[in-house]
């Protein structure tokens, strides 16, 4: 199979009305999947509209006007052996379909009515509101994504990245039809969508369907993304009681934002300290000291920052003890650095997940897709291999120094605790 990057990167073509059409071609492969980017999320709410990029997400599968009704729309791809979905995010709203490629064009018609011509009926609305508030439910019983929550609400406070995407039961249950459809109206329009198709397609194709297809939809004026606030001064803990098993620990701090050259050497501290049965801290809490079942690390980089974090879950009664030795380890790579052979084996990690996803149409259009609607360009794999292959141990040690600082750290914990004071002691590195 041929690397959709290896003799073309990519075609780009942009409408009149400001709408992006990327490809990738895969001549190689036997399905297409066709991604559609918005420029909505979370982090262009208001407090009063927290949770409404999530709810209309929902809203655009309940009928549109070729396809009046759920059924309809999901039986255009089920039929076929295709799968769609669709997801909503703090800065973008992706809507994909793959399905086999000779029905490429019933994949990319049935986004194309869902995004431009919902039906958004007062009746969907009153439905889908229970579902959503259902599925919030469902994170107050998993301690470990609540805990997720937890921590961007004490890292970001009253802010968008500091709450949920899908809002709260509050706010979801404010959420009127008018409200609705002034947010549609403002973020759903061409120049704020991109369209991002990988398989084998020719570009002239894709573009030709799409100009007929959305072409003639006016452009407007979108609200912009409100930008992050990182005020803090000193170490912050919350806990949430809970009458759980374990108690379920994240620690983090303010990291880089995707436009960061340094974000690699982040995502590489990330993979040597937490991410696989080998690294640091599944070796260190798992294997050497017993405390855990799941251990493991993560970077997050959004337009304007980013965060680091690590998270456990131990028996209540070995929470300091956990804390102290995920400390233990961010203290470490920060003082001490990483060797030679570390780095090596997270860069072959890195470049090898990476290419291995290159090989489904799905991943493709999503990797070109969003990073245009997020950066506005598209970094190749073979681009981004020779960023992590830059990455030095003392670029690594530089950022460990600038982002492990005592004040910057911030503490979650769900589990049977009523207060944050005997943990926010614990606070240092």
């Amino acid at each position: 199979m041929t690397s959709p990057f290896e003799d073309q990167q990519y075609c780009k073509t942009t409408l009149g009305n400001g709408l992006r059409i990327l490809s990738a071609p895969m001549p190689g492969t036997r399905s297409v999947s066709v991604s559609l980017y918005v420029g909505a999320g979370s982090r262009y709410e208001t407090p009063s509209e927290a949770g409404l990029s999530h709810l209309l997400e929902h809203l655009l599968f309940k009928g549109s006007e070729k396809r009046p009704s759920a059924q309809l729309i999901s039986e255009t791809i089920d039929s076929v052996g295709g799968v769609m979905n669709a997801g909503t995010d703090r800065e973008l709203t992706v809507y994909y379909a793959k399905v086999a490629r000779p029905h490429f064009q019933r994949a990319a018609d049935v986004l194309a009515d869902m995004i431009r011509h919902p039906l958004i009926e007062a009746a969907e609305i009153e439905k889908e509101r229970k579902v959503v508030i259902e599925e919030l439910a469902s994170i107050e019983d998993s301690p470990a994504q609540l805990v997720d929550v937890l921590l961007d609400a004490t890292m970001w406070p009253d802010q968008p990245l500091g709450r949920d995407v899908a809002g709260t039961e509050e706010s979801v249950n404010g959420l009127t039809r008018e409200a609705t459809l002034d947010y549609m109206h403002r973020q759903y329009i061409p120049n704020n969508i991109v369209v991002a198709v990988a398989g084998a397609v020719d570009h002239a194709e894709i573009v030709d369907f799409f100009s007929d297809a959305l072409g003639d939809w006016n452009q407007g004026s979108p609200s912009r993304w409100f930008p992050a606030i990182d005020g803090q001064t000193a170490p912050r803990a919350r806990v949430q009681y809970k009458r759980t098993e374990q108690a379920h620990i994240e620690i983090a701090v303010h990291a880089l934002s995707n436009q960061d050259p340094d974000r690699f050497a982040v995502d590489l501290i990330s993979i040597i300290l937490g991410e696989g049965m080998s690294s640091r801290l599944f070796m260190e809490l798992r294997e050497k000291r017993a405390l855990c079942y799941d251990v493991h690390s993560y970077a997050s980089h959004y337009l304007d920052t980013g965060a680091f974090a690590v998270y456990t879950g131990v028996d209540p009664k070995k929470t300091v003890e956990a804390t102290g030795a995920l400390l233990e380890q961010l203290a470490l790579v920060r003082d001490s650095g990483v060797s030679d052979e570390e780095l090596h084996k997270a860069k072959e990690l890195s470049k090898g997940r990476l290419l291995l996803r290159m090989e489904d149409t799905r991943n493709v259009s999503g990797w070109i897709g969003g990073q245009e609607m997020l950066n506005g360009f598209v970094r190749t794999p073979d681009e981004v291999v020779e960023l992590v292959d830059a990455v030095t141990s003392d670029d690594i040690r530089r950022i460990a120094k600038r982002l492990l600082d005592d004040r910057k750290l911030s503490m979650a914990l769900v589990g049977p605790f009523r207060s944050d004071k005997r943990f926010a002691s614990l606070l240092k590195v």
